[in-house]
């Protein structure tokens, strides 16, 4: 388990040698590596049909308003929101906080690559395929991708107890630094918070 001062020095080291983060972490959480595992393996739909279209009809509409999105048909936004809101609720994690981590991650863009290499709409890092056995994972891929990031970061949020400023951060690569976490939950405000 790595402490705050071993996640910083691992950054640092990354930081001067620029090398790939998953480089930098050559032990991920074991924890995390079983949750990752496991969710893989399992798949569920929505538990309430009449709850999960007025949902679906608000988000959508909420998407078609953000013009610099990729996602241009609405069938496509409904496909998407129908996978986010089925990974979300299966981690346990609200799937309006996971749109706004994709807004903030990826911009909606399936096929984002960041500078150290994490892929597709939750920005997932390759490494966890080979930690987990799944080397023909496609992280670009919708379903996958949603997945492995709702299951990580719920894994945070469980070990943060609830904290989403630090599971956001932990998420991120960032904990300790609010910067992160301040933008997913403004995002969050701003377009994806609901009261129903």
């Amino acid at each position: 388990m790595l402490n705050a001062r071993h996640c910083l020095t691992l950054c640092l080291l990354w930081l001067l040698s620029s090398h790939s983060l998953a480089e930098a972490m050559p032990n991920p959480d074991p924890e995390l590596r079983q949750a990752l595992l496991s969710a893989v393996s399992s798949a569920e739909s929505f538990p309430d049909r009449f709850d999960a279209e007025v949902w679906l009809m608000d988000m959508q509409s909420r998407l078609d308003q953000m013009k610099w999105i990729k996602l241009k048909s609405k069938a496509k936004r409904v496909e998407f929101l129908k996978h986010v809101h089925q990974e979300a609720s299966r981690a346990g994690i609200s799937p309006e906080l996971v749109l706004a981590v994709i807004q903030v991650e990826s911009a909606f863009d399936r096929f984002a690559v960041s500078r150290v290499g994490a892929q597709g709409y939750m920005q997932i890092m390759p490494f966890w395929k080979q930690e987990i056995g799944r080397d023909d994972d496609n992280l670009m891929a919708m379903a996958t991708n949603l997945r492995y990031g709702c299951t990580i970061l719920k894994h945070y949020l469980d070990k943060e107890k609830g904290n989403w400023i630090r599971a956001l951060a932990r998420y991120n690569g960032s904990l300790g630094r609010t910067v992160y976490p301040e933008k997913v939950m403004a995002a969050w405000e701003k377009y994806w918070f609901v009261n129903y």
